[in-house]
């Protein structure tokens, strides 16, 4: 285990460091005292396993290539930045644009997540982006999404009376599938998605996701699938073309 405190240590120097211990061959890298610091673990490529202790900034994890990331506490928005491969697991709350243009790999919150997640997510034959959320959402859930899978739970709010989604639910959505816990009210939702009970297949699929995102947080799968789920899915894969032309 490399260690590397990060207590008063600028940005630029604590990547810096993080980067040298990856490239010599650091497995298991953990980062102690973390106070904000941005673009940690951006661009890093290959296996190695990042525990982070305190709250990094934002762009955790932007481009990121195969690493494991876990959070020990919050942390804040645009998390997994175009990110292509790896994980990322957060014992806690996370911010706003969660996983913007995500193009594979995984993101597990345990709570609740802010505005504009999974925006313009995307996803190319096996390389499926999936982010699961274990509490409520604010606005935009699935802005622009364009492939992917975006799961919302609402087991672990942090704001009880609040809806487990926000409004403008999947607006602009034209690819990949979200799953809801419960019932999903039709107003709330972009006009470009539809609403559905999960088939076979679809049922599948959430129990296979599931299953990891509750190894990570010793959570029991039975219990949350006691919940009928609502699948969110895009009515067309061009929802503006007649829009911007003819």
């Amino acid at each position: 285990m490399t260690t590397i405190d990060a207590k008063g240590v600028y940005y630029k120097q604590l990547n810096e460091q993080i980067k040298e211990a990856v490239a010599n061959g650091a497995k298991r890298i953990k980062l102690t005292n973390v106070m904000g610091q941005y673009y940690i673990a951006d661009g890093i490529t290959g296996d190695a396993s990042i525990e982070i202790e305190g709250v990094p900034g934002q762009d955790l994890a932007a481009f990121m290539n195969g690493p494991t990331i876990v959070v020990k506490n919050n942390a804040q928005d645009t998390i997994g930045n175009t990110m292509d491969s790896g994980k990322i697991v957060i014992h806690g709350l996370a911010g706003d644009v969660l996983g913007y243009g995500m193009r594979g790999g995984k993101m597990h919150i345990l709570s609740d997540v802010g505005y504009r997640v999974g925006i313009h997510m995307k996803s190319y034959k096996e390389k499926v982006p999936v982010i699961i959320v274990g509490g409520n959402a604010g606005d935009f859930f699935g802005e622009y999404m364009a492939g992917g899978v975006l799961i919302l739970l609402g087991i672990n709010p942090v704001r009880e009376e609040m809806p487990i989604c926000g409004d403008y639910l999947g607006t602009g959505m034209h690819g990949g599938v979200m799953y809801i816990r419960g019932k999903v009210d039709i107003d709330r939702c972009g006009a470009e998605v539809g609403l559905d009970k999960l088939d076979a297949m679809d049922k599948k699929l959430l129990k296979r996701y599931l299953e990891d995102y509750c190894k990570d947080f010793d959570l029991d799968i039975n219990e949350i699938l006691k919940e009928e789920f609502t699948k969110v899915y895009p009515k067309s894969k061009r929802p503006y073309g007649t829009l911007y032309c003819y």
